[in-house]
């Protein structure tokens, strides 16, 4: 059998896919962005049609550029935006809505009277989770109140709902399987992650049906097969899991206390805790990390819902830079003297604050505030956020010796600049990999070591290659002024109780 993987890495922003060779290595790539809609403001859909076409194209031009055809793949492997749902048809597999996007508020209103019910602590304890308009199941109550005949419809058991990596999964398999696996499940709002099952008390108080949902399988696991018509033969598709957790398995982070970050649209942070549920007391989030031959491992994680997009907003909102990658350059040339702070709640703020109504804010301009200014204090955003969120972590977490390294990942990490000043502000060593894709390789690894192509977590751990670690070189005065500086800023942007 042919040792290539074929990785499904469907994103926020663009859908791409990899085909890895049998020593790991990323040998061809496809990537194609797709539209972003805000029907109104704090929404964000997708056209689940549009994401479809991303993925078969992607993967079409992944296979072309590797020299390969669909009979040298041993397996594909699926992660993906967590969050964001999809409704569709049983019988035509046709979407009723648009997708309902993670970074969406629209259940704002739900969330908070549900709260007002004294409901949270409930769904905290089985699901790990918060009541926030983040998480999917509030989505999926949405469109079932929303979209005409929906609600009816489903109870008749005409409707599927589920997260992307299920939508592409009954796609792929031409409705053959409707499944997930327990790391996409975990972030529904509606799963027990200790009795790794769907909630019925929950379900019902959300009113979801639980004909809807899909089978929840290990996250290496079989899926079915794709269609032959797709890319000229049948593949396998033998493993599955969320972004996040799929960057923390390409990390290689199997031990309690290894903690990875990922630098995307958001950023999210995990921490390993083994086979602990930490109940966090600082509104960390409680979820699986994966889980292996009927295993669960658990993690502690923190969200941050803006990271790079304050990056797409210096390009597109305010339009100081042409293009991304021209940010670090800009910051490094910013005026010192100036404590210029963004508190970037575009879409509300995550952990530890959890405030979805709270907005944007530029804290300290002075006439002499310019574009390096700005740049400087977006990138510096993204640190204070991953501080916040370590030390909340090493509050609830005991494990470990007190010590961080940082494993990071996502696009931001290419900028020197933003990683040395993430190292600075955590005051903690931060590890760049040689191999940035992590996202897209632990998804390969969950299919290609199910499929026997790959080796085990312990070998696959060995094969992680450090690229550059950032040692922290400020001050301790001046980082303590800083953090102050953007406490203060995030106080004032805070929404009032």
């Amino acid at each position: 059998m042919s040792g290539f993987i074929l990785a499904i890495d469907q994103g926020t922003t663009s859908s791409r896919a990899i085909v890895f060779d049998q020593t790991m290595k990323p040998v061809g790539v496809g990537q194609k962005e797709f539209t972003q809609h805000f029907p109104a403001s704090g929404w964000v859909e997708h056209d689940p049609e549009e994401i479809w076409d991303s993925v078969v194209t992607t993967c079409r031009a992944a296979l072309k550029k590797a020299g390969t055809t669909a009979a040298d793949i041993a397996a594909i492997g699926i992660t993906n935006q967590r969050e964001t749902v999809v409704i569709w048809d049983r019988t035509t597999g046709k979407p009723i809505h648009n997708a309902i996007v993670w970074q969406d508020r629209r259940t704002a209103p739900l969330c908070a009277r549900l709260k007002k019910q004294g409901l949270e602590p409930k769904f905290t304890g089985k699901t790990g989770l918060l009541l926030d308009p983040y998480f999917s199941g509030t989505k999926i109550a949405w469109l079932l109140d929303k979209v005409k005949g929906a609600r009816k419809r489903a109870e008749r058991g005409e409707l599927l709902a589920g997260t992307i990596d299920s939508f592409l999964i009954w796609r792929l398999t031409g409705g053959k399987l409707h499944a997930t696996d327990a790391t996409n499940a975990s972030r529904t709002l509606v799963y027990n992650i200790a009795k790794n099952d769907w909630d019925a008390e929950l379900l019902d108080i959300l009113k979801i049906p639980a004909v809807m949902l899909p089978e929840v399988k290990d996250c290496a696991a079989d899926f079915g097969v794709t269609e032959k018509a797709l890319f000229g033969a049948e593949i396998p598709i033998l493993g599955v899991a969320g972004d996040q957790q799929a960057a923390t398995i390409g990390q290689a982070c199997f031990e309690p206390g290894m903690m990875k970050s990922t630098y995307g649209t958001g950023c999210f942070a995990i921490l390993n805790t083994g086979s602990d549920i930490v109940r966090s007391k600082n509104r960390l989030l409680t979820t699986i990390a994966y889980r292996l031959e009927g295993k669960t491992t658990y993690a502690l994680e923190g969200s941050i819902f803006v990271a790079g997009a304050a990056v797409q907003w210096l390009r597109d909102g305010i339009k100081v830079i042409g293009k991304a990658e021209q940010s670090g350059k800009l910051a490094a040339d910013a005026d010192d003297s100036q404590d210029v702070y963004l508190v970037p709640a575009f879409v509300g703020l995550g952990a530890p604050h959890w405030d979805a109504e709270a907005r944007g804010a530029i804290f300290g301009l002075t006439r002499n505030t310019g574009p390096a200014e700005f740049a400087r204090a977006a990138l510096e955003s993204v640190a204070y956020q991953t501080r916040d969120l370590l030390d909340a972590m090493k509050k609830d977490w005991k494990g470990g010796n007190g010590k961080t390294v940082l494993r990071v990942d996502g696009g931001m990490v290419a900028s020197d600049w933003t990683m040395q000043r993430l190292a600075d502000i955590l005051d903690a060593p931060v590890d760049r990999p040689t191999v940035l894709e992590t996202t897209a390789l632990g998804a390969a690894w969950l299919a290609g070591s199910r499929a026997g192509v790959w080796p085990k977590a312990k070998q696959f751990s060995k094969a992680w290659a450090l690229d550059r670690q950032f040692k922290p070189v400020m001050e301790p005065s001046l980082r303590k002024a800083k953090l102050k500086g953007w406490h203060d800023a995030v106080r004032r942007t805070l929404t009032p109780k």
